[in-house]
């Protein structure tokens, strides 16, 4: 069995050259596909692989493709790496060390979707990663994987890079559609969803980086391979990122359904100073804090939902016991607060509002009614948003009070702060 499959890169040096990641069953399964398989065929290879989208909301992918709109017209292929989610690093490693084996997932879901155009839209400040893609696309482009005429098939396909602009909020689908339109990166109402309207009001699919890497190995090796991995309801395998308080930060893959515990401890190194864990936020800054005791959760969607949080981008944040949950709960409030786009006013208003509000506490102003007053913020904001971002704060500050509140209460209470013992002060941290 692979140690890695996502990330194996790690096992095959220089796999971001084309030669080499042709000798390693590079371009197999997209020379299978366009040559002997119909799109029907590919959609039906993946859905029965069980492969669900790697970006957060975890919808299965077959289905996703399935839904798309393919009235004749020009569809199109968008592969989203505008990743800025704090805590989470796995995208940029799968563009900037294989991008190869994202490309050729982009090629096999655009064929698979109708499409002929494919943009990868990289977050601006992916410098190395975008001239890893850049090199891969010019590098397809001469062995005749892309082009007028795909491996002398007579299809089309072709490949284009955009690079963002350095703004969060074009994580969100439907903004990161409105920038490569070339307008302001703001999210569109849904209905239509962008399978009926995205780039150019056409049809457009929209998928993860890693949602697209597990693509051509699951081609390549079929569905019951992917299976061996995972759970029922999510098979496969999945890139955790571990930051935090934890002694060997980075990216580690293993299969879905891995208990949080042998994240932090057998792959990350466990906690440094040997501190026990106080909190951890598990798909990413826009989760719901876990507490220390719920570290034999297993790792898939169905089973952290379970225990009160999301999986998301698996943006695994380790908070030790000397961390002041309610500083570093701040800080996420700060991230949103600057990352909004201004749209609606819920999300806009609302995160403004929190800052202070935190900044009060923070300096030894605080009250005990502005505990209340924080989640009363938090539900004028949540499901009142445009988009998920005013949702992603309201869940770091609520599920921090629900499992913290007494570090709250000390602050206000003694002007101390319990997790590092600093007394309070005017913070802009």
């Amino acid at each position: 069995m692979p140690e890695h499959v996502l990330l194996r890169h790690r096992d095959v040096p220089d796999i971001a050259r084309l030669e080499v990641y042709r000798q390693h069953g590079g371009y197999e399964a997209w020379s299978q596909a366009v040559r002997e398989m119909t799109p029907e065929e590919v959609i039906k290879v993946v859905s029965a692989s069980g492969l669900r989208g790697r970006g957060g909301a975890f919808f299965p992918t077959g289905r996703k493709w399935a839904l798309t709109v393919k009235d004749g017209g020009p569809n199109y292929l968008c592969c989203n790496g505008d990743e800025s989610e704090p805590g989470t690093f796995k995208d940029r490693e799968l563009m900037e060390c294989n991008p190869h084996q994202v490309l050729e997932g982009c090629a096999l879901a655009a064929y698979a979707n109708a499409a002929e155009t494919i943009y990868i839209y990289v977050r601006g400040e992916f410098q190395q990663p975008a001239r890893a893609l850049a090199q891969a696309i010019q590098e397809a482009y001469e062995a005749g994987y892309l082009g007028d005429d795909v491996l002398g098939t007579g299809k089309r396909l072709h490949a284009y890079l955009h690079v963002g602009a350095g703004a969060y909020i074009c994580g969100e689908e439907t903004a990161l559609l409105s920038s490569v339109d070339g307008t302001r990166g703001w999210p569109r109402l849904r209905p239509p969803f962008p399978g009926q309207s995205g780039i150019n009001r056409r049809p457009t699919v929209v998928n993860n980086v890693e949602t697209l890497a597990n693509v051509a190995p699951i081609l390549l090796h079929g569905p019951e391979w992917f299976r061996q991995w995972g759970t029922v309801q999510v098979p496969g395998r999945k890139v955790y990122c571990l930051s935090g308080h934890v002694s060997q930060p980075g990216n580690y893959e293993a299969p879905l359904g891995v208990t949080l515990r042998e994240l932090i401890y057998d792959h990350a190194g466990g906690v440094p100073g040997g501190k026990r864990v106080k909190a951890v936020l598990p798909g990413g800054s826009s989760t719901n804090y876990l507490s220390g005791e719920q570290l034999d959760v297993n790792m898939d969607p169905e089973s952290v939902s379970a225990a009160g949080s999301m999986l998301g981008s698996a943006g695994v944040i380790v908070l030790d016991e000397d961390a002041c949950i309610v500083r570093a709960t701040r800080r996420l409030v700060r991230f949103y607060m600057r990352e909004s786009c201004g749209q609606c006013t819920p999300c806009r208003e609302g995160c403004g509002w929190l800052w202070r509000l935190y900044g009060k506490i923070l300096d030894g102003q605080g009250k005990d009614s502005d505990l209340d007053l924080l989640l009363d913020i938090c539900d004028g904001i949540a499901t009142k948003s445009l988009c998920l971002l005013g949702d992603s704060v309201t869940f770091p500050v609520v599920s921090s009070l629900r499992l913290f509140r007494d570090e709250y209460e000390q602050h206000i209470r003694d002007g101390a702060c319990p997790g590092c013992g600093r007394r309070a002060e005017v913070t802009n941290a």
